[in-house]
């Protein structure tokens, strides 16, 4: 079996790790990977939107399965390239089909969704450059703290809370008119705060049977006690330990059920990942948003988790057969702390040498933003390392990974030391 996974950051390695430990499988390649894949698999230098180059590789390399880990290809319908063609057409892929992606790469199509098929989330409206004056006044009607979400893709910075009613009129007009994140922002959804601790649930369907994977929650802004910017997510812990029974039932049938029917009401082919973004708000789940894909550090602490043979799992997705699959957990819990380069999520310097995580001991280090130069592993992104770890708990998880960072250096290197602090 030969596997080609798409994409380059933390996700990817952590897939390429699990995916590595199958003996089902033969060669595996990453397009176009980092330093840490470097070293378990074969990168191949392409981009993850060069389709074309995508199928030379494909079939120069008789690749068997694709796995795309982030969303941006999906978005751009990699899924339906290969469909639609001839030499490819055969080939599974894990991840939706264009139709079913625009759950993530549509804010206002995923709440239209959620409406449909009776999902709880937050109450919302959306807005243009056209309709501005309108979404001045919807504001007026909300009580703050505001919430105005890009309906497009925007590297995760796409959500912006605030509490004065003048910066937000002030902030959905330079999203809407200045256009801050391009066609990301040409249409602004303003929906109500849900105030309430945050967890996502991450699913994998065939179209048909799905298995509910373990919770996670990630860390998003880059300072402690989750002040300052957003970021792609500084930190993650699973599994969630305020996700009882009773919350996970009520997720189950509200959410996870009615997703899964729904995309099939609706005749969205879905061969992949679904990630729920939850708040529980007194003890209701209600969904923030989709993505198509998993997240990224909760793959490092999700995957991890999963005893099951990854390649046999992916088979079963694409064969249709995921009802007949067992999903074995490991029961302890793991966390992750992501490494990242000063200035992140800002601007920040690249090609700094990282020392040491070769010498990490009992945690696994996923490579995020690296790349080799010159036989040296440097920085090549914002986001650079995840340690993960296990514990009977995330504290116990939480302080090996801890005890393992200090070993790692790389120059103005930064993390955040207090992971898990509202748990």
């Amino acid at each position: 079996m030969n596997i080609l996974i798409l994409g380059a950051g933390g996700r990817e390695h952590t897939l390429a790790w699990k995916l590595k430990q199958s003996s089902k499988l033969t060669n595996l390649y990453v397009a176009p990977g980092n330093a840490g894949t470097a070293i378990i698999a074969k990168n191949i230098p392409i981009g993850v939107n060069d389709f074309e180059s995508i199928k030379k590789a494909v079939l120069e390399n008789e690749v068997n399965i694709v796995v795309v880990g982030p969303e941006d290809p999906l978005v751009n319908g990699v899924h339906d390239y290969f469909l639609s063609d001839a030499e490819l057409k055969n080939i599974p892929v894990i991840g939706p089909q264009k139709a079913g992606a625009e759950l993530e790469g549509s804010k206002e199509f995923a709440k239209e969704f959620m409406i449909r098929h009776n999902i709880p989330t937050a109450a919302y409206k959306s807005f243009t450059a056209d309709t501005l004056q309108k979404g001045f006044a919807f504001l007026e009607t909300l009580q703050p703290p505001y919430v105005l979400k890009a309906d497009g893709l925007a590297a995760g910075k796409g959500v912006v809370i605030l509490d004065d009613i003048n910066q937000a009129k002030e902030e959905l007009k330079t999203m809407l008119v200045d256009a801050k994140f391009g066609d990301a922002s040409a249409t602004v959804v303003i929906e109500e705060f849900l105030a309430g601790i945050e967890l996502s649930v991450f699913v994998l369907t065939d179209g048909s049977g799905y298995k509910v994977l373990p919770t996670a929650k990630d860390y998003k802004r880059i300072g402690e006690g989750d002040a300052g910017l957003n970021t792609g997510g500084m930190g993650a812990i699973s599994p969630v330990p305020f996700a009882d029974e009773v919350l996970m039932d009520k997720i189950h049938q509200q959410i996870v059920k009615p997703t899964v029917e729904g995309l099939k009401k609706d005749n969205l082919p879905y061969k992949g990942f679904i990630f729920i973004g939850l708040i529980k708000v007194g003890d209701e789940p209600k969904v923030i948003e989709y993505n198509v894909r998993m997240g990224d550090p909760e793959t490092e602490v999700v995957i991890p988790r999963i005893k099951n043979d990854l390649v046999e799992v992916f088979e079963a997705v694409a064969n249709g057969t995921l009802d007949s699959i067992d999903l074995e957990l490991d029961p302890r819990t793991a966390s992750t702390v992501m490494l990242v380069s000063g200035g992140y999520p800002e601007a920040y310097e690249k090609g700094k040498e990282i020392t040491g995580f070769e010498s990490v001991e009992d945690s696994l280090v996923f490579h995020a933003g690296t790349n080799l130069k010159e036989g040296k592993v440097v920085t090549s992104g914002g986001r650079v390392m995840a340690v993960t770890s296990f514990g009977v708990d995330f504290k116990e998880a939480l302080a090996t990974s801890y005890k393992n960072i200090e070993k790692i250096k790389f120059e103005n290197m930064n993390y955040r030391k207090d992971i898990g602090f509202d748990l």
